[in-house]
């Protein structure tokens, strides 16, 4: 046998867990190897993982970016079972959380300015090749091994399983939230769709003292946004006379919505030097407002997700106002059914798979 296949071989760890193989999207066993910890790596037990939108896309390559076999999963918390030698942030026995991202240049702009986030070779910690060929899988799966960097400490007081879904839901609307200067007391704020991302920019708001209003297409929705998250206000979409109201109120709006909507109506609810942030991502381009804009010195951005040092700025934050994402948890084998309901919107407000109780896994 050649060396090289000795040394890989050596260097292998098997791993399992659950991956589409095509684009039916449906998910089942799969077993698969990790690289062994480098000396910058901490392997983890993987505990909890949430799910997210995203994962449904590319289980089913709605973006025509898929790379198959699959595991998805962007929303990891476990424990460390193991530290290389130049490891100094986490030791064995530690809780980790790992986000969407597992690599970065290190080097550019962005990198040296904690925005890892926008590097432009971003390494994805699922469906994406790393500088050595190899694949990344990500936590619907028993173990992963990740640089330290690419990590953060998990607080002791924060509940794992509804702390999973703030390391992409969370992250999401707290930097742009952080970076447009919207959490701020006495601050206004407009969180158009009340699910996975909506409900946690509500929380991180009411936490600094914000005012929030809630804009959403469902109706259903206002007695629990009112009563379990405190929005303020609850406006829907379509009606005429509550969008009139509400023109030139808010100081920015975080819009979480994937599917097309108009922004128009939004523009229009921001007051003078207003800040809409689009943070979902409708498949269609939108219809750009031009003149609400021009009349009202207003900003439209988009933002992803946050670097390394601000999602651990982010998971602090929440540790300190005893924040964490709604959810519901279930085992491995619901997972189909469970990415079913996600492409329904069936879910408050962010499915977790316990991972560590129900995957099964034979290593």
């Amino acid at each position: 046998m050649p060396q090289e296949i000795l040394v890989a071989e050596e260097q292998a760890v098997k791993a399992y867990g659950w991956a589409a193989r095509d684009s039916s999207g449906i998910l089942s066993p799969f077993h698969f190897i990790r690289r062994t910890t480098g000396s910058n790596d901490i392997s983890m037990k993987i505990l909890y993982c949430g799910i997210c939108h995203s994962d449904l896309h590319l289980a089913k390559d709605e973006m025509g970016l898929t790379i198959y076999p699959i595991v998805p999963g962007h929303e990891i918390v476990g424990e460390v079972t193991k530290v290389g030698s130049n490891v100094t942030r986490f030791q064995v026995g530690d809780i980790a959380g790992v986000g969407c991202m597992v690599g970065s240049c290190r080097s550019c702009d962005n990198c040296t300015q904690d925005l890892e986030n926008y590097c432009p070779k971003i390494v994805w910690t699922y469906n994406k090749h790393q500088e050595d060929g190899s694949r990344t899988f990500g936590g619907y799966s028993d173990k992963l091994v990740v640089d330290q960097h690419f990590a953060v400490r998990i607080p002791d007081n924060l509940p794992l399983q509804g702390t999973a879904p703030m390391l992409c839901a969370g992250i999401t609307v707290y930097s742009p939230m952080r970076y447009f200067g919207l959490m701020e007391a006495g601050k206004h704020l407009g969180v158009v769709g009340l699910g996975g991302l909506g409900h946690m920019a509500v929380k991180f708001a009411k936490a600094v003292g914000a005012k929030v209003t809630v804009i959403s297409t469902s109706p259903n929705k206002k007695k629990e946004a009112m009563e379990q998250l405190g929005v303020d206000e609850f406006l829907i979409s379509h009606d005429q006379e509550q969008l009139q109201a509400a023109k030139g109120t808010m100081d920015g709006i975080i819009d979480t919505v994937s599917a097309p909507h108009p922004l128009l109506s939004l523009t229009e609810m921001l007051k003078t030097n207003g800040k809409l942030i689009l943070v979902g991502a409708p498949a269609q381009p939108p219809e750009l407002p031009v003149f609400p804009l021009i009349l009202g010195r207003k900003l439209i951005a988009g933002s992803a997700i946050g670097g390394m040092k601000e999602t651990q700025e982010m998971i602090d934050f929440a540790a300190k106002h005893n924040i964490t994402a709604d959810v519901e948890v279930i085992p491995m084998d619901y997972v189909n059914t469970a990415l079913e309901r996600v492409a329904k919107a069936d879910i408050k407000y962010r499915f977790v798979i316990d991972v560590a109780n129900t995957l099964n896994s034979p290593y």
